[in-house]
């Protein structure tokens, strides 16, 4: 079993940035893919980054100003995010699952452990 405990959000001005980290326990953060995802109120779910072995993977949305990284020795997996816009508004959880190395790729079906999600406010 993954346990996965986000924190770091915050409220901050447009232009502004935000380390988000996702604390990792039950296996090693290199055992395990972990997705970033967002919500805002009235919208679908959106997957923004993710990180296992294969090539890291961004949406286009953030693209270019948000990095995910991990660290082993402290087992935590992060999101840094710069250049925040308000349409970042939103709770953003760390989602995934332990794999086993055959498929080097997040799929779908590797997000079954969630954080209970931080919030972040980006104000104009």
């Amino acid at each position: 079993m993954v346990q996965l405990v986000e924190s770091g959000g915050g409220s901050v001005q447009a232009g502004g940035s935000l380390r988000l980290s996702c604390a990792v326990s039950g296996y090693t953060v290199r055992d395990v893919c972990i997705g970033w995802f967002r919500q805002a109120p009235g919208k679908e779910r959106e997957r923004i980054a993710t990180i296992y072995i294969g090539p890291i993977s961004y949406a286009d949305s953030v693209k270019g100003r948000f990095t995910i990284s991990r660290d082993a020795a402290k087992k935590t997996v992060y999101l840094q995010m710069n250049s925040l816009k308000p349409e970042d508004t939103a709770m953003y959880y760390c989602a995934g699952d332990q794999k086993d190395y055959s498929d080097p790729l997040c799929r779908d079906a590797d997000f079954g452990y969630w954080g209970q999600g931080t919030q972040v406010t980006v104000s104009s």
